[in-house]
């Protein structure tokens, strides 16, 4: 993260004898990235951190399998027909799409999640309904509806909804944070950038918790496994530094408008292994007298467009069957725009009250069995206003 923190209790100096009330020491542990070469934070447990009684193969109870977009054509994937009772919200992840930068999953849970690790790379949730509390080695994050909570690589967290949680996930095979023109060399975000330090949250204090031969799982680069540890991994008594989970609401996003339609870039959030992160929130439109508010027909030569439909009106796909929940994917090779008769319904509009989350990769996405088993199959086709098969 681009700015300091410090919770619960720490040493004045780092790297110094830091005692418990018996007079043993606190067991350091620093995280960090990049080989002790960018962000870290310094966390001090009870116990060590490092002591596992058993490791054992996980077999996750998910279906991965990946199938190229071939024949190449947009997709429309329908997710609430994915809600499944008695899942949890890591385990029970329906994965959609797929490249070797990044998993997209939806989740409809009700279940708190075993403690869960993943190595591989930092993990983006996105909160579409329901409240919850995500809990992790750092403290807890009480999140809801429209909520992002970036996780980095390697935080031990789970996941326990207060009700009926739906959550969108993209898990990275790398690190995902704010786009870097937002911020200073020193990292702090500038003036020009549509959130900053103050709309960020995070754990506010020490999330403690006493156990023994607890289990988590872990999802690393060779494949899974279940480790026990000899002591329950919550029991950080403080931390410092710039790596740490955090949350985001969409709706402390502030739009960039202009005269005439605005691109995409204007609505970034976040940056991750080759693909960024945007968010289309409630704004004013266009103001130029001949502005047409919704987007021009365009191809992306370089990406596949995955937008997450998650509340109002998206006024350039009315007609196409897209509702709340829905995905689409317009890859490259194929040229996408407004729905027929959308350019000229939207002129004189100067409001669109939508809400969206685009994903957008700069390799081809694979389809995942999940997502096909709920597509609309007539999405295609929908621009050229014929039934087809």
């Amino acid at each position: 993260m681009p700015y300091y923190r410090a919770v619960g209790d720490i040493p004045r100096k780092r790297h110094t004898q830091f005692r418990q009330p018996d007079g043993s020491l606190y067991a350091e542990e620093l995280m960090g990235q990049e080989g002790f070469s960018s962000d870290s934070s310094l966390l001090y447990h009870r116990h060590l951190p490092t002591a596992i009684v058993a490791s054992e193969v996980f077999t996750p109870p998910v279906r991965t399998r990946r199938v190229p977009n071939h024949p190449l054509k947009p997709r429309h994937l329908v997710t609430h027909k994915l809600d499944t009772a008695g899942v949890d919200p890591v385990l029970g992840r329906q994965y959609l799409l797929s490249n070797d930068d990044c998993r997209i999953s939806y989740a409809a849970a009700e279940q708190p999640s075993p403690l869960y690790r993943n190595a591989v790379g930092d993990e983006c949730l996105y909160v579409e309904s329901g409240r919850g509390r995500i809990e992790t080695t750092f403290g807890a994050l009480d999140v809801t509806e429209g909520d992002y909570v970036i996780i980095p690589t390697s935080v031990i967290y789970r996941v326990v909804p207060d009700g009926l949680l739906r959550t969108l996930v993209i898990e990275a095979s790398g690190h995902i944070g704010p786009p870097k023109r937002y911020l200073s060399v020193r990292g702090q975000f500038l003036e020009h950038s549509p959130y900053c330090e103050r709309d960020l949250r995070g754990p506010a204090e020490p999330l403690l918790a006493d156990g023994t031969d607890v289990e988590v799982v872990v999802q690393h680069r060779r494949g899974w496994t279940r480790f026990t540890y000899a002591h329950h991994p919550f029991d950080v008594v403080g931390w410092d530094g710039h790596l740490y989970p955090w949350a985001f609401s969409i709706h402390d996003f502030e739009p960039i408008t202009g005269r005439v339609h605005q691109p995409p870039p204007v609505h970034q959030t976040f940056q991750g292994p080759n693909f960024v992160i945007c968010s289309f929130v409630p704004r004013k439109v266009d103001y130029h007298p001949q502005a047409i508010p919704v987007p021009y027909n365009h191809h992306n030569t370089d990406s596949d467009e995955v937008l997450f439909y998650t509340g109002g009106n998206y006024e350039a796909r009315r007609g196409a069957g897209i509702g709340q929940g829905s995905i689409t994917l317009h890859p490259s090779g194929f040229t996408h725009g407004p729905q027929p008769g959308a350019p000229e319904r939207a002129i004189g509009a100067d409001y669109f009250d939508e809400l969206a989350v685009m994903v957008d990769t700069f390799r081809p996405l694979d389809l995942c069995d999940p997502g096909l088993s709920v597509e609309d199959t007539a999405y295609a086709w929908t621009w050229s206003g014929r039934s087809l098969p």
